[in-house]
């Protein structure tokens, strides 16, 4: 059977939208420079913008001109700029937002570049991230301060939309201890023990998040009945708990990674403890090869996207076996695996 090919030009136009880094570093450049905010605080004369963030008039006009024919920003009168609806989605920068994201000199900005690591990831399966910046994506975040604070406070903002979920779906009255294994910045725990008031946790992750779960503990008046502790879930765990939380943390690791910290978790959970493995699970438009965010995983860790029934081969791997699962919105799932068959 015949396939109508399309016209050559309209192949080089689309090879030419697939290739294209032009757009995506201009629009980065006026974020580092801060652009989109000063235009937000009044600032929209060009020669006002240039002088404020130390730039060449002419070289900015002609950025601003560039992406204005893209829809960030508007000649409102000659050399006057304002802010399109996408100009002033640059200028969040708590959370994680996409102004503190698309900075040059944030972590966002490493995350995209190790792209570049992407033929050493596709040829070895594991990350490209070290190729790139010479150390592994959690050494990175070790060696700077202010990688680690936004990374925590990117996890943070991911938590407030699935954390109140998490509290709500699982029986927690069933439990009462409960350990959240690499919880972060604590965001999850604090939901949790927050919505239900029996429950004391212990939340496990390296030190820097631990620092921060701690603070927020006390901010919140949790402190008598969560601890933060120094730990790494390919070590032991702390054993004796009635739930091993893993919340979206198996993504980062290959199976092999992921198994072993299962494992971790089976071993602590002994008998009588259950291991919850909480993960949002690709859906439309997020699944595999519609979005970037698998292969985003494989380049920055090594690790990947997985549906419940590679969750539950990684579990029987660590010697778990699923007892109940629990969907939330947007593919937010909740897995109970405990030991025996």
């Amino acid at each position: 059977m015949a396939i109508d090919a399309p016209i050559e030009g309209d192949a080089a136009e689309r090879l030419d939208r697939l290739t294209d880094l032009a757009t995506p570093f201009a629009v980065r450049t006026v974020v580092t420079l801060r652009v989109p905010d000063l235009i937000a605080d009044g600032v929209t004369g060009l020669p006002e913008l240039a002088d404020a963030c130390s730039a060449d008039a002419a070289a900015l006009g002609r950025l601003l001109r560039y992406l204005a024919h893209r829809g960030v920003f508007v000649e409102v009168s000659p050399d006057v700029f304002g802010l399109t609806d996408v100009g002033e989605l640059l200028c969040d920068r708590e959370g994680g937002g996409l102004g503190a994201y698309l900075d040059l000199g944030g972590l966002g900005a490493r995350m995209d570049l190790a792209w570049a690591g992407l033929p050493h990831a596709i040829r070895t399966g594991g990350p490209g991230y070290r190729e790139v910046h010479g150390r592994d994506f959690w050494a990175d975040l070790d060696a700077h301060p202010d990688h680690r604070a936004y990374f925590d406070a990117l996890m943070l903002s991911q938590q407030r939309f699935t954390a109140p979920e998490v509290a709500a779906l699982y029986p927690w009255h069933e439990a009462r201890h409960v350990v959240d294994v690499a919880g972060g910045a604590g965001g999850l725990l604090r939901e949790v023990l927050g919505a239900h008031p029996h429950l004391r946790g212990t939340l496990v992750d390296r030190a820097e998040p631990v620092a921060t779960a701690a603070a927020t503990f006390a901010e919140c008046g949790l402190a008598d009945r969560a601890e933060a502790v120094t730990g790494d879930f390919f070590a032991p765990l702390p054993p004796g708990a009635d739930v091993y939380v893993v919340s979206r943390a198996l993504t980062d690791w290959s199976d092999a990674h992921a198994t072993a910290i299962l494992r971790r978790c089976a071993e602590a959970a002994g008998a009588a403890g259950r291991v919850l493995v909480i993960e949002v699970l690709p859906t439309v438009p997020h699944v595999p090869y519609l979005s970037p965010y698998d292969l985003r995983m494989l380049v920055l860790v090594g690790g990947r996207e997985r549906g419940v029934p590679e969750y539950a081969e990684l579990a029987a791997a660590a010697g778990l076996s699923p007892r109940r699962t629990y969907h939330g919105a947007d593919g937010l799932t909740l897995m109970e695996f405990a030991a025996g068959a």
